[in-house]
């Protein structure tokens, strides 16, 4: 989805939504390239933990925000994506669990970028075009959005 394509009502806080599906892509790519297994754990690690912010500011704030406008026009939608978050935060856990050292770590953040990928898909060429359809204007909501990614980033950088 072109950011500069979409009108002002919705463009900061897709764009913030865009952003995020960007860096996840960007990390999962460097994790396939990458030869040493304590950088790919990082990488994979921050991956999850990049997901679970994103996944928690759309399930708190946007997903519900979007029902409340029209739950008719994006109520299957919505139950898809809350479905397809359980399943990549179940495979989240199970991969910060553990370790590169365990037998089937590769291969679980391997499917959560499958899983990643195909969610991704499905808002950027179904939910985002609806929701610029129907002009519903977002930008109630970025700052709420801002300031909920920025907390629970802050409080996941203890590490």
């Amino acid at each position: 989805m072109n950011k500069s394509q979409i009108p002002a009502a919705q463009k900061e806080v897709l764009s913030l939504l865009l952003d995020d599906h960007k860096k996840v892509k960007k990390l999962f790519k460097e994790f396939e390239a990458e030869k040493d297994d304590a950088a790919k754990e990082r990488l994979a690690q921050e991956a999850c933990t990049e997901l679970s912010v994103h996944a928690k500011i759309e399930e708190e704030i946007f997903y519900p925000f979007l029902r409340d406008q029209n739950p008719k026009a994006f109520g299957d939608l919505l139950d898809e994506a809350l479905v397809e978050h359980a399943s990549a935060k179940e495979l989240i856990a199970q991969i910060q669990g553990s370790s590169m050292a365990e037998e089937l770590y590769e291969a679980k953040v391997t499917v959560l970028n499958e899983y990643v990928q195909h969610h991704v898909t499905e808002e950027e060429d179904e939910l985002f075009p609806k929701v610029i359809a129907q002009k519903i204007d977002l930008r109630d909501i970025l700052t709420p959005l801002v300031q909920r990614k920025e907390e629970l980033l802050g409080s996941t950088a203890v590490a």
